[in-house]
């Protein structure tokens, strides 16, 4: 009699273990990134020209995890520090083909496609998971501004010619084109923190 009590502890000891252990957690929601932007803000389509020269647009990216940048390669402030900083999510994520960044230029009459490409080699960045984008100057900014809010400025200056974005966050934006957070890539506890982010979109 007290073995037989002995082995259903055992047993109802191990039966509520495995439930905390295998059922618990999937009960318990995780923790939500919230959604940027005005309601029902979503990125849309672009068209612009990665490092290879191919073409690169919403639907290549559709349903992906994306991180975002803009900086310029001439950038001798900023940007070296920022892309040192994605260099660490793009070491994170590299086997992950549901993660990619997008680093799109400012200075698109400077930063040509072989330009970038050779920009992108100083970083050993497979174009698959890490694409550096240029394009139209007019495209380029409309996207940032319109797509992911990735501008302080308040306005949309009416000279082109003249417009500017330098910006040191980087956003991100889940597999449903929403924008969940924003990080500055220059500082490298924002960075962990966009990894670990990163993990909870997946």
């Amino acid at each position: 009699m007290k073995k037989t009590i002995i082995i259903l502890s055992v047993f109802f000891l191990l039966l509520i273990t495995g439930f905390l252990v295998l059922i618990v957690p999937k009960m318990t929601p995780p923790s939500q990134l919230p959604v940027l932007g005005n309601p029902g803000h979503l990125t849309g389509k672009f068209s612009f020209t990665d490092q290879r020269g191919n073409t690169i647009t919403e639907q290549t990216v559709a349903g992906k995890v994306r991180v975002v940048e803009y900086f310029f390669t001439t950038c001798k402030g900023i940007c070296p520090k920022m892309n040192a900083n994605m260099r660490y999510v793009y070491d994170a994520y590299l086997h992950d083909p549901k993660v990619v960044i997008l680093s799109h230029t400012v200075d698109p009459e400077t930063d040509s496609v072989a330009t970038m490409a050779a920009y992108a080699k100083k970083f050993n960045a497979d174009p698959a998971h890490w694409m550096f984008l240029t394009g139209s100057k007019k495209a380029l900014y409309a996207v940032a501004r319109e797509q992911y809010l990735l501008s302080a400025d308040e306005a949309t200056p009416k000279d082109t010619a003249g417009d500017f974005i330098h910006t040191q966050y980087f956003a991100l934006v889940d597999g449903e084109n929403r924008i969940r957070g924003f990080y500055d890539g220059t500082n490298r506890g924002e960075v962990n923190q966009l990894i670990s982010d990163i993990k909870t979109l997946e």
